[in-house]
């Protein structure tokens, strides 16, 4: 049997094509398992399983918090002190309620 050095038989259009194919694999795998995930993820969200991080704050909280930032007594700072989270807790909070109410921040700094 007469066996060729490793280096033309890579190098050699057939070796080039063989290590092409198996250096998709991998890639394949990768496809399949972000497929996958993702599929299973739809299932648990139509399900009512799958769910985000829990807010920080109560629906109560954030409606105080709404209503303490529409007055326009309190800037950011302070409700973030007020209600003990940080300033991006307090911006997203104010945001979502925007999305919720559908009525904008009545004095946007």
């Amino acid at each position: 049997m007469n066996h060729l050095p490793t280096r033309t038989l890579i190098l050699s259009p057939m070796g080039k094509m063989f290590f092409n194919i198996l250096a998709t694999l991998p890639e394949f795998e990768s496809d399949l398992f972000r497929l996958r995930t993702r599929e299973g993820m739809a299932m648990a969200r139509s399900r009512g399983k799958l769910r985000g991080k829990k807010p920080k704050l109560s629906d109560k909280q954030q409606r105080e918090l709404r209503w303490m930032h529409d007055t326009g007594e309190y800037a950011i700072g302070d409700l973030a002190e007020v209600f003990p989270v940080s300033r991006p807790t307090v911006h997203g909070t104010i945001a979502r309620q925007q999305i919720a109410t559908g009525r904008p921040v009545s004095n946007a700094p």
